[in-house]
């Protein structure tokens, strides 16, 4: 049987998927009352944030955050400092996954392949495409698709330039024509492929958290060795970045390359969004874990590396 826990759910906060976050800690929320735990939802918003944690003195703070500082490794290290075990990826993990470039230059070097690409300044941006167009304009450290643009031959970069709040750098990368393909992975696991079929012209912001927007296909129809390398290589990225609990890997696959150019590895998100149209809780019930059950599990895999 198991013991009733204290949990803290910090959600909220001050990065640009505020709402998100919102949405997702209130799922959390009502999953951990109806399985008997105790909760404090805690908004990393306010100036207190910490001290309410260390009053309520959780046995789990459950992350609920998305992007910075909850992604980041910034709350990770906080929560280290603290001696708190918490959920999803650790500081290391988290600090290189939510940087693009970092992340990128790790799944190289681990062999997995990944879109061409570089980081440049705005002033080398405007007076020159890196590549042929359409090609990607990615902030280094958003998620969600924040600030994503794809670059076409309409797009007018000097005035994006005007409208852009993500910092000097940016990650540019080739366009990779295709399917959208998700994987979840799970510590001993890949939970499967989901394929996203947007009616956008990409998996934007507004796209990933507006119902009826996109359509899930859960085990698309794929060639079998196309199935096999998606999963083997969101089992890599998992692994290269050392990454604990839950995490969805987001990949591009162009049936009109072949092998080994027709799949890449965007990037691996370490906290998944929890929402009505979030990806990682329809894999895990398609896998036959339902809400509540992937709400627990996450509490158990709760730890603090400090404790270990």
């Amino acid at each position: 049987m198991k013991r009733c826990k204290r949990v803290v759910v910090l959600n909220g906060g001050t990065s640009s998927e505020r709402e998100v976050s919102l949405v997702s800690g209130a799922a959390y929320v009502k999953a951990l009352k109806e399985l008997g735990h105790t909760v404090q939802v805690v908004d990393a918003q306010d100036n207190d944030w910490i001290a309410r944690i260390r009053v309520f003195a959780p046995h789990v703070v459950i992350n609920a955050l998305h992007g910075t500082p909850g992604e980041d490794g910034t709350v990770q290290g906080i929560l280290e400092l603290l001696g708190i075990p918490y959920s999803h990826c650790g500081v290391m993990t988290s600090a290189i996954a939510m940087d693009k470039e970092m992340s990128k230059a790790v799944f190289r070097d681990a062999g997995i392949p990944v879109p061409e690409g570089m980081v440049l300044s705005w002033d080398k941006v405007i007076h020159g495409d890196p590549f042929p167009r359409p090609f990607i304009l990615k902030p280094l450290r958003e998620g969600s698709s924040v600030g994503v643009h794809i670059v076409t031959d309409t797009t007018d970069l000097s005035a994006l330039r005007k409208t852009w709040r993500f910092g000097e750098r940016i990650l540019l990368e080739e366009y990779i024509p295709g399917r959208e393909l998700v994987v979840s992975v799970f510590p001993d696991k890949a939970l499967g492929i989901l394929e996203i079929v947007p009616q956008h012209a990409f998996y934007d912001y507004e796209t990933k958290y507006t119902d009826g927007l996109a359509q899930h296909i859960l085990n698309p129809t794929l060639p079998e060795d196309v199935r096999q390398r998606t999963l083997i290589y969101a089992r890599q990225a998992y692994d290269a970045l050392k990454c604990r609990g839950a995490v969805r890997v987001d990949l591009r696959y162009n049936s009109e390359a072949s092998a080994p150019h027709d799949i890449f590895v965007l990037e691996l998100n370490t906290q998944s969004g929890m929402t009505p149209t979030s990806l990682l809780p329809d894999q895990a019930r398609h896998a036959g874990m339902m809400f509540n059950e992937l709400v627990q599990w996450t509490l158990d895999q709760a730890r603090c590396d400090k404790n270990d």
